[in-house]
């Protein structure tokens, strides 16, 4: 009995690791966007050249992802998950030393990406393993990290850049994350596998493209990757230029504009996603389809608050934010407990890895096309309608898909 207890414990420990590195590979990536204008006026850069930095890091990211989810099914998770946070803090710290534009490129978008390209399929896999039939209430938790992480990064940031400079918010976020990765060196410890586990992972080393092959053969899980490149699109140019909006069009501080432009969102984010996470525990294991179902309707709701946001009153502004954060929470809670009932465990880093890096190539133009938009036509809010059309086409193919090839990818994998 108390083995037991201890099992249970250790799972929510590494639970608890987990979301505090997610929390800082989020935070990590919001300090940019929100320092965005002081660096652009600083080191005399344009929009669009500013675009182009955020879409290297997307891109770099994208083509290294394959790499972590290959080295996340091969060898120590832990030790994956720990060296990348180690090695994205180092790049961070640097990047905050960047005097032009090819130390930004090499920096943040190379150094920072490539390191958090690591993480990324390790850190699910790992959470995926120990969390069983609790997967889908662990995976919105350590979603919530990401919520956290945004507004505090835009917040913190905002106001170290407002008060020390944006030069001084790279290097105390990168210091933190030295920290956290050296307490995870000490505290978190990969899953024990049985028997069998060791005995099929001898037999038969997952090759870098197996991910590749179950994800684009497997309707439920290319279609989970179409849509997970249209909501990493979505967020990725919101995400990088609103901050911006916030300063340019409202006037607002860096502090402001920071904590403004994520709180409202993602404080009903993390709302949004442990209901989620519950009525996918609730009613996913019986009729696994309705996972999918709450992405697809959390796509088309939330993309009726993109709607509305361009030339809005402040407050409905900031309720169109709080909206659009809620419902795309129902995607986030319910993306890797979808994608694990339809690919078999052995591959699931590198089918991670596969979605990933489909997401976030699709993701990486967003930063530079809603850059070139801006400086067109010189406000950010024409790009609102086009970012809820993309949402709402997702949402509807993903709402098909669920009711004609889920159950059937699902019995597949159980018989495979």
């Amino acid at each position: 009995m108390k083995a037991v207890k201890e099992k249970k414990w250790v799972k929510w420990e590494v639970l608890l690791l987990l979301w505090m590195a997610y929390l800082l590979n989020q935070a990590d990536r919001q300090v940019f966007n929100t320092v965005l204008p002081a660096i652009k006026a600083s080191l005399n850069l344009t929009d669009t050249s500013v675009g182009l930095i955020a879409t290297v890091f997307n891109l770099f990211y994208a083509c290294l992802v394959p790499v972590g989810g290959f080295v996340g099914d091969r060898y120590s998770r832990k030790w994956v998950t720990t060296l990348s946070i180690l090695f994205w803090s180092v790049a961070t710290m640097f990047t905050g030393l960047a005097n032009g534009m090819f130390l930004l490129i090499v920096m943040r978008s190379m150094a920072t990406g490539g390191g958090e390209a690591m993480f990324g399929p390790a850190n699910y896999s790992l959470l995926g393993q120990y969390h069983t039939d609790t997967r889908a209430r662990a995976m919105s938790i350590h979603q919530t990290a990401y919520y956290v992480g945004v507004i505090m990064a835009g917040w913190l940031a905002g106001l170290i850049a407002d008060r020390m400079g944006w030069r001084s918010s790279f290097l105390i976020f990168g210091v933190v994350g030295v920290i956290w990765a050296v307490i995870m060196m000490f505290r978190l410890k990969d899953k024990p596998l049985t028997t069998e586990e060791k005995n099929a992972l001898m037999a038969k080393k997952p090759g870098i493209m197996d991910g590749f092959k179950v994800v684009f053969t497997t309707p439920t899980a290319l279609m989970l990757t179409i849509g997970f490149s249209g909501l990493i699109f979505v967020i990725t140019g919101f995400m990088t230029w609103i901050p911006a909006y916030l300063q340019e069009e409202l006037h607002q501080t860096q502090e402001a504009a920071g904590f403004n432009s994520m709180f409202y969102t993602y404080v009903a984010a993390f709302v949004g996603v442990l209901i989620a996470g519950s009525l996918s525990d609730c009613f996913g294991s019986v009729k696994h389809k309705i996972r999918m179902d709450l992405q697809g309707w959390g796509l088309i709701i939330g993309a009726l608050f993109l709607f509305f946001m361009g030339g809005s009153q402040l407050y409905i502004l900031y309720a169109c934010f709080a909206g659009w954060g809620f419902f795309r929470a129902f995607f986030d809670a319910n993306t890797y407990a979808v994608l694990y009932d339809v690919t078999p465990a052995r591959l699931h880093a590198s089918c991670s890895s596969a979605m990933i890096m489909t997401g976030f190539a699709v993701g990486s133009f967003a930063p530079i096309v809603l850059g070139v938009i801006k400086q067109s036509v010189g406000t950010l809010e024409a790009t609102f309608p086009i970012l809820g059309i993309i949402w709402v086409v997702c949402g509807v193919m993903m709402l098909i898909v669920s009711h004609i090839y889920y159950q059937r990818d699902y019995l597949k994998m159980l018989e495979g």
